[in-house]
């Protein structure tokens, strides 16, 4: 099954040369289900040519605002509503999730409560997700469709679900322990809030659920993606 991944930003440079890209963060999140992955930086303007150039489809994070205007915001959100119309398996995280959100209906916007970074319990039905997170933006009004999966004590909708073909989280289950501290360092000082930060950085020994998290999203995928098959020969 191949995974193509939709970079919506580029991460500082000594972020990206210490962890690696957005698409080696995700291809690390995603393996051991047997992938193959292709990457298309939409942020720059590069998309790819149609819905068939993968079987499931990953949104990246971004420093960006799904709400801002950018010129390649609405080819992202009309690709996003070409995918759902075609029940494409779809996951986002972040800016994905966000984007996502919008993109079918939904609204996003700075939370009155600033900025969420670092280590935080996500309930998650009956059971509890430690992740680390980094935003300010949230989407405050799902779409009709969506159904909130997902909530933390400062995120009311952490992870939406769209049928059985669609699942955004906030948070980012792709940023390490150490990942977080070098971005604290890298994009943190000066604009976060210095007690959201050191939040953050007091928590930075504590076990995150990155690798379970990883195994969800993946078993998603390529569940999806056998409906998807299983329709379509049924059809």
């Amino acid at each position: 099954m191949k995974i193509g991944i939709l970079s919506a930003g580029h991460l500082p440079p000594d972020i990206a040369a210490r962890h690696g890209a957005y698409p080696r963060l995700y291809a690390d999140l995603l393996t051991g289900h047997g992938f193959d992955f292709a990457d298309w930086t939409v942020c720059d303007g590069v998309f790819p040519p149609s819905i068939d150039a993968a079987d499931g489809w990953l949104v990246s994070g971004s420093k960006h605002g799904a709400y801002e205007d950018l010129p390649w915001i609405a080819p992202l959100e009309a690709f996003i509503r070409a995918l759902d119309a075609d029940r494409r398996p779809l996951v986002g995280i972040c800016f994905g999730h966000q984007i996502v959100a919008q993109a079918l209906g939904g609204r996003v916007e700075k939370f009155a409560g600033g900025w969420s970074v670092g280590r935080r319990a996500y309930v998650w039905g009956d059971d509890t997700w430690h992740l680390n997170g980094w935003h300010q933006d949230q989407v405050v009004a799902p779409p009709a469709q969506a159904q909130s999966v997902a909530s933390s004590d400062v995120c009311r909708h952490a992870a939406l679900a769209y049928g059985d073909h669609i699942l955004t989280v906030q948070p980012h289950p792709e940023f390490s322990a150490a990942f977080t501290a070098d971005l604290i360092e890298s994009r943190g000082r000066g604009v976060v809030p210095d007690a959201v930060l050191a939040r953050a950085e007091a928590a930075l020994d504590l076990p995150l659920d990155n690798r379970a998290m990883g195994d969800r999203l993946g078993a998603f995928l390529k569940q999806a993606h056998a409906r998807r098959g299983a329709g379509a020969a049924g059809s």
